[in-house]
């Protein structure tokens, strides 16, 4: 039988490490990813002195994988010589034994040093969805110029968290008979789009499109202007920091058909 339902009841233990592996692979992705911490960071290792890169706790997600490390730890990094450049990785080093027990550590490959321009380390063929039984995940290089170490590059990819993954996918706004308003975020920095299927001819008119929820109205009043291609209805928009949004027509002939405007702001 080859069918499973894997997270039901079965009567005996039967969820491995393989099908967690593989469904957090098919969600997460099949690489290897670093995710934000508590305090909304993602973390980075650094020097502790010459010779200890200090690793911070750290959430990784390593082909299927979950793999933390829950505090703080050193890895030694062997000194330099002087006139010599090296690069040194800091990988999470997994290892499957042949009981197919799993293990993870953090652990160092040492590159080769040269007088010229310094290149990381071969890092071993392996993979965790292949049952190798030794992959090595670098985390971050270290550049080491004569005896001295440098800044520490993280390596790992960051996996933002899904509420930001939301923020980026296009909302609707607002919404009503005569048109819409919708918007994509990142952080703070929001987009928004207006789609208008008419608009005031009134020479000083205004027009209302609405209330933006909270969460996409402006850190402060936000205005810009608005030129149709008729060489007539010239209007200013304005968005208030409660989210109210309008406009206001300048004068002149005013065309009553449909218009699109945009902008980009800070939220607060």
């Amino acid at each position: 039988m080859t069918t499973t339902l894997i997270t039901g009841k079965g009567g005996t233990p039967h969820i491995t490490s393989g099908d967690m592996g593989a469904m957090q692979a098919g969600v997460i992705g099949n690489g290897s990813y670093l995710l934000q911490g508590a305090d909304g960071k993602f973390p980075a290792v650094t020097m502790q002195d010459a010779n200890h890169a200090l690793i911070p706790v750290l959430n990784l997600v390593v082909e299927g994988r979950y793999a933390r490390v829950t505090e703080a730890e050193t890895a030694t990094i062997e000194s330099g010589v002087s006139g010599r450049n090296r690069n040194d990785l800091v990988c999470l080093k997994y290892t499957r034994n042949g009981q197919n027990i799993e293990t993870a550590a953090i652990a160092v490959l040492k590159g080769t040093p040269n007088t010229g321009t310094a290149a990381d380390p071969t890092v071993p063929s392996g993979s965790i969805h292949s049952a190798s039984g030794t992959v090595w995940i670098p985390i971050a290089r270290i550049p080491i110029s004569g005896i001295t170490p440098g800044t520490p590059v993280m390596l790992i990819k960051q996996l933002p968290p899904m509420s930001k993954l939301w923020d980026s996918v296009t909302q609707t706004l607002i919404t009503s008979q005569y048109g819409t308003v919708i918007g994509v975020k990142t952080g703070n920095v929001v987009q928004i789009n207006v789609t208008w299927k008419s608009a005031n001819t009134a020479s000083w008119g205004a027009g209302d499109f609405g209330v933006l929820p909270a969460g996409w109205r402006p850190l402060i009043t936000t205005r810009w202007a608005y030129s149709g291609r008729d060489n007539s209805s010239q209007r200013d928009f304005t968005i208030l920091p409660d989210g109210k949004f309008t406009y206001r027509n300048l004068g002149g002939s005013q065309n009553g058909e449909g218009f699109i405007t945009s902008a980009s702001y800070i939220t607060a």
